[in-house]
C-alpha cells in the first residue's frame, strides 16, 4: 500500500502542434456563368444612403465655408482697423503741423525776415465778415488799392 500512495503525477508538455495539419489547394473557380440578380430594395436603400450622404456633405461644406469666410473677414477687419488707426495718427500729425504753420507769431517773424511791414489802417479788407448790414443784397464795388513796392 505504501507503494500505491507514492505515485508521481504525470507532467504533460504543451506543444504548439495540435491536431492534423491543414493543407490548402489552389483551385480556379469560374464565375463567368453566374448572373447577378438585382435587388430593388437594396438599390433603393443605397440611393437613399447616397442622397443622405450628399446632404450631409453639403451641410458640412457650407458650415466650413462660413467658418473660413468669418475668419477671413476677421483678418480683413483687423487690417482695416490698423490702417484706420494709422490714418488717424497721420491726420493728427497733419493737424498739428497745420496749427504750427498757421501760428501768427511764426508768420509775423517770416514776414519781418522777408522785409514786409505791418498793414496800415484801411489796407485790410475782411471778405468773410458774417455781420453784414441788413439782409439786403450788396452791390459789388472796387475800391482803389495802393500797391506797396519794395525798394
Amino acid at each position: 500500500m505504501a507503494a500505491a500512495q507514492s505515485v508521481t503525477p504525470v507532467v504533460r508538455r504543451n506543444t504548439s502542434w495540435t491536431g492534423t495539419p491543414e493543407i490548402y489547394f489552389s483551385r480556379p473557380i469560374d464565375n463567368s456563368r453566374l448572373v447577378k440578380v438585382e435587388d430593388p430594395q437594396k438599390s433603393r436603400e443605397m440611393k437613399q444612403f447616397g442622397v443622405a450622404l450628399a446632404c450631409l456633405f453639403l451641410l458640412v461644406m457650407t458650415f466650413a465655408w462660413q467658418h473660413f469666410k468669418a475668419i477671413e473677414y476677421g483678418y480683413k477687419i483687423e487690417a482695416l482697423r490698423i490702417q484706420r488707426d494709422g490714418m488717424l495718427e497721420v491726420s493728427r500729425a497733419l493737424r498739428l503741423e497745420e496749427a504750427s504753420l498757421r501760428d501768427p507769431e511764426r508768420i509775423d517773424a517770416l514776414a519781418r525776415k522777408l522785409g514786409l511791414q505791418s498793414p496800415q489802417a484801411g489796407q485790410v479788407l475782411h471778405m468773410d465778415s458774417t455781420a453784414q448790414e441788413g439782409a439786403s443784397p450788396v452791390m459789388a464795388s472796387v475800391n482803389p488799392l495802393s500797391a506797396i513796392s519794395q525798394p
